[in-house]
């Protein structure tokens, strides 16, 4: 391995609750994700069905996504389950731009950042404070002015099975 190369050592907890950040490679101006918010739904529910997992709250905005996982006992491959979901969303999506050649090497698009935030959930208030954080940021990013607002967020989840109210989070 070259020096310059970075290790990533993610935390494994088999079983474990992830809160996770995935980004697309171009932030400004993107909006693939709810554009093409259908084909994203297919490509994460593939992947579930194939991989299961349990998603407690996730929100698709313009430009990246924040999900909360739990994976079942003894599983820690949080990893695949992501390059799974975003290698069948790029498949789906026509090709529309040139790739630098360091993406072309690797089979890429460039559509998503290679790599993804992910935070081991320690406890239950680092648990609701996630979901919490997930709901609020299309309000935080200036998406929408009501958490209740934003269409592609597990909140409607929550209110039609009355564990919120709709006015939750202003």
């Amino acid at each position: 391995m070259l020096a310059s190369m970075r290790k990533y050592i993610r935390t494994r907890i088999p079983g474990g609750t992830y809160f996770f950040t995935v980004n697309m490679a171009v932030r400004e101006g993107n909006r693939l994700p709810v554009e093409r918010i259908d084909t994203l739904r297919e490509a994460y529910r593939a992947t579930r069905n194939e991989r299961p997992f349990r998603t407690e709250a996730i929100v698709v905005l313009p430009e990246h996504m924040h999900a909360l996982w739990t994976l079942p006992e003894g599983d820690t491959d949080f990893s695949t389950r992501w390059a799974l979901i975003k290698a069948r969303f790029t498949r789906a999506i026509e090709r529309t731009k040139v790739c630098s050649m360091s993406r072309l090497r690797r089979r890429e698009r460039g559509i998503w950042q290679r790599r993804f935030y992910e935070h081991a959930i320690r406890d239950e208030n680092d648990f609701t404070q996630h979901i919490e954080y997930i709901h609020r940021n299309p309000v935080k990013h200036g998406w929408v002015e009501h958490v209740v607002d934003w269409p592609h967020s597990s909140f409607h989840r929550l209110v039609r099975l009355g564990q919120a109210p709709a006015d939750w989070g202003g």
